[in-house]
């Protein structure tokens, strides 16, 4: 059997598994929103599982070269954006007052992960622009 029909049978299984859940969800029964996140975390773990093991295919059955120069870029983005973050920019007692536990260390992932964010997507857009001009002026 290949992979492609086992993939499609635990999809199909979960999917069932899912619309069960969220049957009982409508009808009701709030106690099934543990047991949906429990299937939602499953479904994650196995599409991530996935992707690593297409990735690691992949890998070896492409340009290693080229696929550890954009690894490298993309750990290069994270690092930047890291740096560039301060953690120290925002007042953090109205959400201490309340009993959440935001620190400055916390302060900083998130601007770090926005930072990286809009420089992912401004590479992104300047991508498919640059690609778009490209094939206006080649025809």
């Amino acid at each position: 059997m290949s992979l492609h029909k086992i993939i499609k049978i635990v999809v199909g299984i979960l999917a069932v598994i899912g619309l069960i859940l969220a049957l009982m969800i409508m009808s009701g029964n709030e106690g099934m929103v543990d047991n949906m996140l429990y299937v939602t975390y499953l479904v994650l773990a196995l599409i991530l599982a996935l992707v690593l093991v297409y990735v690691v295919k992949g890998l070896f059955a492409g340009n290693i070269k080229k696929t550890l120069l954009s690894v490298g870029a993309f750990l290069v983005i994270l690092v930047i954006s890291y740096a560039m973050s301060s953690g120290t920019d925002l007042d953090l007692t109205p959400f201490t007052n309340k009993g959440v536990d935001v620190t400055e260390s916390t302060s900083k992932y998130v601007g770090a992960g926005l930072y990286a964010f809009y420089a992912l997507a401004i590479i992104a857009i300047g991508s498919m622009a640059l690609s778009g001009i490209k094939n206006i002026f080649n025809k």
